[in-house]
């Protein structure tokens, strides 16, 4: 059982009276703005662990982020201690590619007051700030807006770039055992072709601007266009500190800056 105080201490909100839409909503953009994306105990050589306990000390008491399977584990289980009935799908991320990539991708469904929700507080610097309608319902928070479509028998999360609809990931709407993620968080972790091995990523979301983080490249994407900065190696942690709150000792060696070989350019889908 999660430490739901904790865990709300985290966010900045109070404890909702009852698991409806509302509350919903607050958590879902509470924990989107309040945990940032980031692979950096994957750079560093360490485990990602999906265990509650470990969860809580990294990501609630221990002021870190995490990945998609960390960020939905933990947030799965504040929902279901809220009241919420949560189920947990695969998704195939489509950003940058037209190839098929693995089902490394989780995510959540919610229903609640008659209607069934996405929630993903886990894509990153891509994703909604709050839970999005499958019944193909346009929501915008903050700058951006989603959608959810059919597509066959699978249902896609796509976001709106201008005027145009970008695909994000695709997902079968079914619902997903445990061993399922253990397996996916287990080969996006480790496997020396995983993206989150061969590019370091912190990514945070604001109302206004989302502030995006690979390898020696800080991206802004703000009112008025996307600014783009190349940082030194001896940045790095200095950044991860002062624009996503990710204090990082400052001798840490990340795989993707201080190892030889490949890992030093941008990777298809690190974006969620």
């Amino acid at each position: 059982m999660i430490h739901l105080d904790d865990y709300l201490t985290r966010l900045g909100i109070p404890a909702p009276a009852a698991p409806s839409l509302q509350a919903l909503m607050d958590l879902h953009q509470a924990h989107a703005l309040a945990i940032p994306f980031e692979n950096l105990d994957i750079q560093m050589g360490r485990g990602i662990s999906l265990k509650l306990p470990d969860l809580e000390a990294k990501l609630v008491r221990g002021g870190r982020g995490g990945y998609c399977f960390e960020q939905n584990t933990l947030f799965r289980a504040a929902l279901e201690s809220v009241g919420f009935g949560v189920e947990a799908f695969e998704a195939r991320v489509r950003v940058g590619t037209e190839l098929v990539l693995p089902r490394t991708h989780m995510l959540l469904q919610v229903r609640v007051e008659g209607r069934e929700w996405l929630c993903d507080v886990g894509f990153g610097g891509g994703g909604p700030l709050r839970p999005v309608p499958m019944d193909g319902e346009v929501v915008t928070a903050g700058r951006w807006t989603f959608r959810v479509i059919p597509e066959g028998p699978l249902r896609v999360l796509q976001g709106l770039a201008g005027q145009t609809w970008a695909d994000l990931y695709a997902f079968l709407p079914e619902p997903r055992p445990e061993v399922d993620f253990a397996m996916a968080n287990w080969y996006t972790s480790t496997h020396p072709d995983s993206r989150f091995l061969l590019t370091l990523t912190a990514q945070r979301t604001t109302l206004a601007a989302r502030h995006i983080l690979r390898n020696l490249k800080l991206e802004v994407d703000q009112p008025g266009g996307w600014e783009v900065r190349d940082l030194a190696r001896e940045d790095v942690t200095e950044v991860l500190d002062r624009v996503f709150g990710l204090q990082i000792p400052a001798d840490a060696r990340f795989r993707a800056l201080d190892s030889e070989g490949p890992g030093q350019g941008d990777v298809i889908g690190i974006k969620g």
